[in-house]
C-alpha cells in the first residue's frame, strides 16, 4: 500500500516538473510575469506538500510541528496574492498595496502569535489561518466567475480542490502514525488536481499574451483569424527577406500551401466554417513549422513559409511533405457562430491541399515573380498524386515529387 501512495504523490510532483518546465519555456518566450507566477505557486506548493509530509528533517517533532504552523501562514498568503493576481484584482496599485499589506499583516500576526502557544496548536493556528484565506480566495475567485469571468471558474474549481489538499494535509501533520492511506490518496489527487487546474489558467493568460505581442508587432496587419502576418504584412515580410536575399545571396526556400476545397465549404455551410477551418490550419502549422521559418497568410486560401539559408534541398521539400500531410488530416468543424456550441451542429472535414515548393538561387530573382510562381504551382499540385509541385532551376520544369512512403 505503501508504494501505492508514493505512486500518487509522484504524479503530483510531476505535475510540478511541468509546470516548473512551461514557467521556463513562457520565461523564454518574454512573458516573465506568467513564469514567475508558475514558478513560484509549484514551487510553494510542493515545498508546503514535502515539509506536511514530513519529509523534512528536525530535531524534534515539536520543532516540526512550530515549523509548519508557520510555513502553512507564508505559503498561503504567497499563494493568494498569486491567485488575486491572475484574476486580474489587482490592476489598481492602491488595490496591490493594500492586498500586500492585509496578507503580510495576516501571516506576521499569525506566525507571532504561534510562539505563545503549544507546538501543536501553532500548528492548528496556521493550518486555520490557510484554511481562512482559502476560502478567501474561493469567495473573491467566485464573485469574478458569477461577474462573467470565464477563467474565474477554472480558479474556483482549482482553490475547491485546493481546500481538500489542505484538509487532507493538515490530517497528516497532526496524526502522522494513524492517518489511513486514503487520506494520502485523496490529498494527492486533490493537490494534483489543484496545480492542473491552475496551469490551466495560466497557460490561457500565457496564450493572451502571446496573442497580444503578436498584435501589438503586426498593428492593423495582424489577422485574428489565423493569427498570422496578414496578406498585406506578408508582402513587406517577402520584401524583407529578398533584400536580404540580395545583400547576402544564400539560397532561400518558398513554400505556398493552398487550400482547394475552402469555397465549396463556404457555400455549404457559410463563413462561419471557413473562418474556423483556417483557425485550424494556421495553428496546426505554428506547431509543425520550426522556429527559424517564416509564415504568413497569402491571398483568402493560401499560406507562405520563407526558409532562410536553405542550403539543403531535401529539408526543404520533407518540411513541404510535412506541413501538407500535416494540414490535410481531417478536422471536425463547428457550423455555427456559436462557440459553445460544439456537438450541435458538426462535419467532418480534410483540406484539400496543395503545396509549392521552390529554391530561390538566381541573383536576379524577384521577390512577387517567386511567391507568384510558388502559389501558381500550389494550385498546380492539386491535380497531382503527391500534392507536392517541385521547381527544377536546372531544368525550368515542375514536376510532381513521388509520393512519400508511410
Amino acid at each position: 500500500m505503501e508504494q501505492f501512495v508514493t505512486g500518487f504523490w509522484g504524479g503530483f510532483f510531476g505535475t510540478i516538473t511541468l509546470m516548473l518546465a512551461g514557467s521556463v519555456f513562457a520565461f523564454t518566450r518574454g512573458v516573465r510575469r506568467v513564469a514567475l507566477n508558475a514558478a513560484l505557486s509549484a514551487l510553494a506548493s510542493g515545498f508546503f506538500v514535502v515539509a506536511y509530509l514530513g519529509w523534512l528533517r528536525f530535531a524534534s517533532a515539536d520543532t516540526l510541528a512550530r515549523f509548519l504552523g508557520q510555513l502553512a501562514c507564508v505559503v498561503s498568503a504567497l499563494l493568494t496574492y498569486l491567485l488575486f493576481s491572475l484574476l486580474g484584482l489587482l490592476r489598481r496599485p492602491k488595490t496591490r498595496r493594500c492586498t500586500i499589506t492585509a496578507l503580510a499583516a495576516i501571516a506576521v500576526v499569525t506566525m507571532v502569535a504561534g510562539w505563545f502557544l503549544q507546538p501543536l496548536q501553532a500548528l492548528a493556528l496556521g493550518t486555520a489561518t490557510a484554511c481562512l484565506l482559502g476560502l478567501l480566495a474561493l469567495a473573491l475567485s467566485l464573485r469574478s466567475a458569477l461577474r462573467g469571468d470565464r477563467l474565474a471558474w477554472v480558479a474556483v474549481s482549482g482553490v475547491f480542490f485546493m481546500l481538500l489538499a489542505l484538509a487532507g494535509l493538515s490530517w497528516i501533520a497532526l496524526d502522522r502514525a494513524h492517518v489511513p492511506w486514503q487520506v494520502h490518496v485523496a490529498s494527492a489527487i486533490a493537490g494534483t488536481i489543484y496545480l492542473t487546474m491552475m496551469a490551466s489558467v495560466l497557460w490561457s493568460r500565457y496564450a493572451y499574451l502571446i496573442e497580444l505581442n503578436q498584435v501589438m508587432a503586426y498593428g492593423p496587419s495582424y489577422d485574428p483569424v489565423t493569427r498570422m502576418r496578414s496578406h498585406n504584412e506578408t508582402g513587406h515580410m517577402v520584401g524583407a527577406a529578398f533584400k536580404r536575399y540580395r545583400d547576402e545571396p544564400v539560397p532561400l526556400g518558398v513554400i505556398v500551401l493552398s487550400i482547394a476545397n475552402l469555397y465549396v465549404l463556404e457555400k455549404l455551410y457559410g463563413l462561419p466554417a471557413v473562418n474556423h477551418a483556417l483557425f485550424v490550419c494556421a495553428a496546426r502549422l505554428r506547431r509543425v513549422v520550426p522556429a527559424d521559418v517564416e509564415m504568413g497568410r497569402l491571398a483568402n486560401d493560401s499560406f507562405l513559409l520563407l526558409v532562410h539559408r536553405c542550403h539543403d534541398s531535401g529539408r526543404l521539400i520533407q518540411l513541404a511533405r510535412t506541413v501538407q500531410a500535416r494540414l490535410s488530416k481531417s478536422v471536425v468543424l463547428n457550423t455555427r457562430m456559436e462557440a459553445g456550441s460544439l456537438g450541435k451542429q458538426q462535419t467532418r472535414w480534410a483540406a484539400d491541399v496543395g503545396t509549392g515548393v521552390l529554391k530561390v538561387s538566381k541573383i536576379d530573382a524577384r521577390a512577387a515573380t517567386s511567391v507568384a510562381l510558388g502559389r501558381g504551382m500550389s494550385r498546380t499540385a492539386w491535380s497531382y498524386p503527391s500534392r507536392v509541385a517541385w521547381y527544377d532551376e536546372t531544368s525550368g520544369e515542375i514536376v510532381d515529387l513521388p509520393v512519400a512512403s508511410a
